[in-house]
């Protein structure tokens, strides 16, 4: 049990704010989540995470225990593109899904992770998670960033949710783009017609997504593309939105392509980010995959 008692000059923070920074090893989202869960209480009382603190305030917070990651190691083929004892960032292949779940108990991601890590892995994402900081889709490859420690997941996860982190993509889309560069700024929610799926709705959360044209082709369009937000599955259903789906995607379009690729054409190129205990900038790139390759090859007859 943490016990603080709040000083005249730190009155009026939130209290998720202010108990982050008075402990650098819990996150404002974890303090949320505390505190939807009552293990955070002031002077003795439930408090929601919008509470403003006051003076001589007593805190108390219920520590979290590690969970025991009850998941097994698999040896699973990984691309390590970078690794120190803090961090480590692969290049996941295309059909790898990133956590266990429903119809997916391994023989994912985190198995493979396990394998490379052993016992090195951060305990903030839970029993499934265990080091994950951001996820890709299940067909979308590329860069991903898995902490070894609660540290470092905690300092890559303000990254991400304070828009640090530069992520860009490339993604093949079918139709030929006319802008050489454009901004798509619609909101994200779920789908009121079918709650599998996202799409872009008023009620939905605001969304961000920058492009620029790499290469036409005759039907084709490949796109370097980069995002503000992270809203589930923001690229696929934006370039669905404005008539450019991406070459595969059977879930906002229709997917068929002479290929015969299951699942978009979407690759998750690179990353720029602060090393979240060094703080020196990092730059890492994943390269495409053989598939996305071959296509590219083809269609290079084809430019316009």
């Amino acid at each position: 049990m943490i016990k603080i008692i709040v000083k005249k000059e730190e009155c009026n923070q939130r209290i998720d704010s202010y108990l982050s920074q008075k402990n650098k090893d819990i996150s404002r989202v974890a303090v949320q989540r505390l505190v939807k869960e009552e293990k955070v209480r002031v002077n003795g009382k439930k408090i929601k995470a919008s509470y403003k603190v006051q003076e001589n305030d007593q805190i108390t917070l219920e520590e979290e225990k590690p969970k025991e990651i009850a998941l097994k190691a698999q040896d699973i083929p990984i691309k390590v593109i970078y690794e120190d004892q803090d961090i480590i960032v692969v290049n996941k292949p295309k059909g790898l899904v990133v956590h266990p779940a429903n119809g997916n108990p391994d023989g994912t991601l985190v198995n493979a992770i396990m394998a490379i890590c052993k016992d090195s892995l951060s305990g903030i994402g839970g029993e499934i998670r265990p080091g994950i900081v951001h996820r890709l889709d299940k067909d979308t490859s590329g860069i991903l960033i898995i902490a070894k420690n609660d540290k470092a997941h905690i300092n890559m996860s303000e990254q991400i949710k304070e828009h640090k982190v530069e992520k860009t993509y490339i993604a093949l889309v079918k139709g030929v783009v006319k802008e050489n560069e454009a901004t798509i700024h619609m909101p994200i929610g779920r789908s009121p017609k079918d709650r599998k799926k996202m799409a872009v709705v008023k009620t939905g959360k605001d969304a961000i997504t920058h492009f620029k044209v790499l290469k036409r082709y005759d039907n084709y369009t490949l796109l370097e593309v980069k995002i503000e937000t992270g809203r589930t599955h923001q690229i696929r259903v934006h370039l669905s939105q404005i008539g450019y789906p991406i070459v595969g995607d059977m879930t906002y379009s229709n997917g068929k392509n002479k290929w015969k690729i299951e699942g978009q054409c979407l690759h998750a190129k690179s990353l720029k980010f602060r090393h979240p205990i060094t703080n020196q900038e990092m730059f890492l790139e994943a390269e495409l995959p053989k598939y996305l390759e071959a296509i590219l090859k083809e269609l290079k007859q084809r430019e316009l």
